[in-house]
């Protein structure tokens, strides 16, 4: 029998952060969560959990991303995203403020254009500064397929992001 409480209790800040970092607002983080232990709830019916963070970050990543994509094709580019410089923790001037937040909501957009797996390992290794083994283990495929994920989700999202990035790499 799963001890849903306590896992929930242990995982609930992890998917949290994972799901505002891709989202930046409550609402969206909120309905991620609940879907992510939904989801988990689900394939507990199918099969038995050996590592519940693992999972619940796959996941939690997994409808982040597809959220992400569902605002896409609701709102096109034209949506704004009024609550992701609650993020920041230093005091920037209003013109940095502004252009970080931008450049935020562009790469948000960039990881929605790109396949589901490149956009999961790039979330994996830069928001959630995991390893190319932890994330190997997350997604269930070899380390070597991580790097090259990861090289192909920075290469698209320099070609998307050019303007912004103006000689800074990925």
């Amino acid at each position: 029998m799963t001890d849903w409480p306590s896992i929930v209790d242990e995982n609930r800040q992890r998917v949290w952060r994972t799901a505002y970092r891709l989202l930046g607002n409550d609402a969206d983080a909120a309905d991620c969560l609940q879907e992510t232990f939904i989801s988990a709830l689900r394939l507990t019916r199918r099969e038995v959990i050996r590592n519940w963070p693992a999972l619940l970050q796959r996941l939690a990543t997994t409808r982040a991303l597809d959220r992400l994509r569902q605002r896409m094709r609701l709102y096109g580019c034209c949506e704004t995203i009024g609550e992701w410089s609650a993020v920041s923790s230093s005091r920037p001037g209003p013109d940095h403020t502004a252009q970080a937040s931008e450049l935020c909501q562009r790469l948000r957009q960039a990881l929605a254009q790109l396949p589901a797996k490149q956009a999961q390992a790039f979330c994996l290794r830069f928001l959630d500064d995991l390893s190319y083994r932890e994330i190997a283990q997350h997604m269930q495929i070899k380390p070597e397929a991580v790097g090259v994920l990861l090289h192909r989700a920075r290469s698209q999202l320099q070609q998307l992001l050019a303007s912004e990035l103006a000689g800074n790499r990925l």
